[in-house]
C-alpha cells in the first residue's frame, strides 16, 4: 500500500513538472514571438540596417533575459548578444529550447528561441532565457516531492499506530471470546472507560455473555430437574414391575414383565445419555476438569472390556506413548466417551480393537480402531447425529446416541470427533487440545 502511495506521489509530481515547464516554455515562446514580429516589421520598413540598429537597442533596453542574434546570408554576426548561430537551430524551424552561451556569460543557459529567415537571406534569432525559471521550478518540484514523501511517511506511521491500537483493542475481545469458547463463562471484555465504538462493542459483548451465563445456569437447573423428575417415575415403574414379576403365575407373564423391565432400563439409559449430551454441548462439566493421564485411562478401559471382548472372540490392545501423556479434562465424561467408542467397536467390529494415543505440544489424538465393516464415508456425518443409527446398528437395539455423546464430550474439551477408514474397519479419533 505504501508503495502505491509513493508511486502516486511520483506521478503527481511528474504531472506538475510537465505542466509547470510547459507554461514556462509557452510564456517564453510568446515573448520571443512578439519580439520577432516587431523586428520583422522594422525590417520591412527599413531593411537589414534598421533591424540591426533595433536589435542593438533592444539588447540595451529589454534586460538580461532577452536573446537576439542577427546574421547575414553567410552566417556572419551583425548584431545581438549571441556570438554564433546555434548549429541545432534551423531557420523557420519553429520554437525550440536550446542551451548555449551568450556574449559575456561564463555559463551556458537554457532558452526558448524562434528562428526566422529574412528575404535577403539573413537570419534572425529571437528568444527568452528560461534558466532561472526552470531552476525555480525544479526547486519547487523537489520541495513538493520531499513534502509528499514526509507526508506519506507520517501517514504510514499514523496508520501503523492506529492499526496497532485497533489490534490491541480487538485482541482483548478475541481473547475473551477464546476463553468463553474454552468454557470460562466468567470472562468479560475489559472496559477502558472510553466512549468510542470499541467500548460500545465491549459493553454489548459483555451484556450478551451475562445473558448466556444466565441461560446456561437455567439450562443446568432445567436438565437436573428433568433428570430427577423422570428418574423418579421410572424407578417406581421398575419397583412395580419387580413386584409383578414376583407374583406372576406363569412363565409367559414373567417373560413379558422382564421385557418391560428391559425397556424401562433402556429408556432410563437413553434419558441419561441425552442429558449428558445436552450438558456437554452447553459447556457444563468444565468445573470438574483436572489432570488425566491418557495411557492409564486406556489401560483401564482395556481391562474393563477385556472379558467382553473374549466372549465375542475379539481382543483389545493398547498403544500409548512411553512417556506419560496428561491433559486437563473431565475424567468421568472423557472415560464415558471412550467407553462408548470401545463398546461400539466390540458390537459392530471384528478381530482386534486397538486403543492408541498420539500427542504433541498442542493436542492429543485418542483413537479406537476395529477390523469390522466400518462406516461408509457418505454415512459418517449421519452417524454423529443424535439418534443417527445405521442399518447394522438397528439390530443391536441401540438408541443412536453413543457417537453423539462422544462428539459432545470432544467439543467440551475443545476438540472434535472424526470417523475414518481403518482399511478395513473404522477408526474413531478424538482430537483434544492440551
Amino acid at each position: 500500500m505504501f508503495g502505491l502511495q509513493l508511486a502516486g506521489a511520483a506521478i503527481t509530481v511528474g504531472t506538475v513538472r510537465e505542466i509547470t515547464r510547459g507554461q514556462i516554455t509557452a510564456a517564453a515562446g510568446q515573448g520571443a514571438e512578439q519580439v520577432r514580429h516587431g523586428l520583422v516589421a522594422i525590417y520591412r520598413r527599413g531593411g537589414t540596417a534598421a533591424m540591426q540598429a533595433e536589435v542593438s537597442r533592444l539588447i540595451r533596453a529589454r534586460g538580461p533575459q532577452l536573446v537576439l542574434l542577427l546574421v547575414d546570408r553567410d552566417g556572419q554576426f551583425l548584431a545581438g548578444n549571441v556570438a554564433d548561430w546555434p548549429p541545432t537551430v534551423t531557420a523557420d524551424g519553429g520554437a525550440t529550447t536550446i542551451e548555449i552561451f551568450r556574449i559575456d556569460r561564463d555559463l551556458s543557459e537554457r532558452m526558448r528561441v524562434i528562428a526566422t529567415r529574412l528575404p535577403d537571406g539573413s537570419r534572425l534569432l529571437t528568444g527568452h532565457v528560461i534558466e532561472s525559471e526552470l531552476r525555480f521550478a525544479r526547486a519547487m518540484e523537489e520541495a513538493m516531492l520531499l513534502a509528499m514523501a514526509v507526508a506519506l511517511i507520517l501517514a504510514a506511521l499514523a496508520g501503523l499506530i492506529a492499526a496497532r491500537m485497533i489490534e490491541r483493542r480487538l485482541g482483548r475481545t478475541v481473547a475473551t471470546a477464546d476463553a468463553v469458547a474454552a468454557g470460562d463463562l466468567t470472562r468479560r471484555v475489559p472496559l477502558g472507560g472510553g466512549n468510542d465504538a470499541f467500548e460500545a462493542l465491549a459493553q454489548a459483548i459483555n451484556a450478551m455473555l451475562d445473558r448466556i451465563a444466565v441461560l446456561v445456569g437455567e439450562l443446568k437447573l432445567a436438565t437436573d430437574g428433568l433428570a430427577h423428575d423422570l428418574r423418579a417415575p421410572l424407578t417406581r415403574l421398575r419397583a412395580t414391575l419387580e413386584r409383578a414379576l414376583a407374583a406372576a403365575p406363569d412363565e409367559a407373564g414373567r417373560t413379558t414383565i422382564l421385557r418391560a423391565m428391559d425397556e424401562g432400563e433402556r429408556l432410563l439409559a437413553m434419558l441419561d445419555t441425552a442429558l449428558r449430551i445436552t450438558r456437554a454441548e452447553a459447556g457444563l462439566g468444565r468445573e470438574a476438569f483436572g489432570e488425566v493421564e491418557i495411557g492409564a485411562m486406556l489401560e483401564d478401559l482395556a481391562d474393563m472390556f477385556g472379558p467382553l471382548a473374549e466372549d465375542r472372540g475379539m481382543s483389545i490392545a493398547v498403544e500409548a506413548p512411553p512417556a506419560p501423556v496428561t491433559i486437563n479434562a473431565n475424567r468421568e465424561m472423557l472415560g464415558q466417551a471412550l467407553a462408548n467408542l470401545v463398546d461400539n467397536a466390540l458390537k459392530y467390529g471384528a478381530g482386534a480393537v486397538t486403543l492408541s494415543a498420539v500427542a504433541d505440544a498442542r493436542e492429543v489424538e485418542i483413537s479406537v480402531a476395529d477390523r469390522g465393516p466400518g462406516i461408509p464415508p457418505e454415512a459418517r456425518e449421519d452417524a454423529l447425529k443424535r439418534f443417527g443409527r445405521l442399518d447394522a446398528a438397528r439390530h443391536e437395539g441401540g438408541a443412536g446416541l453413543g457417537l453423539s455423546l462422544v462428539a459432545a464430550v470432544a467439543h467440551l474439551h475443545g476438540g472434535i470427533l472424526t470417523l475414518g477408514d481403518n482399511a478395513p474397519g473404522l477408526i474413531a479419533t478424538m482430537t483434544i487440545m492440551r
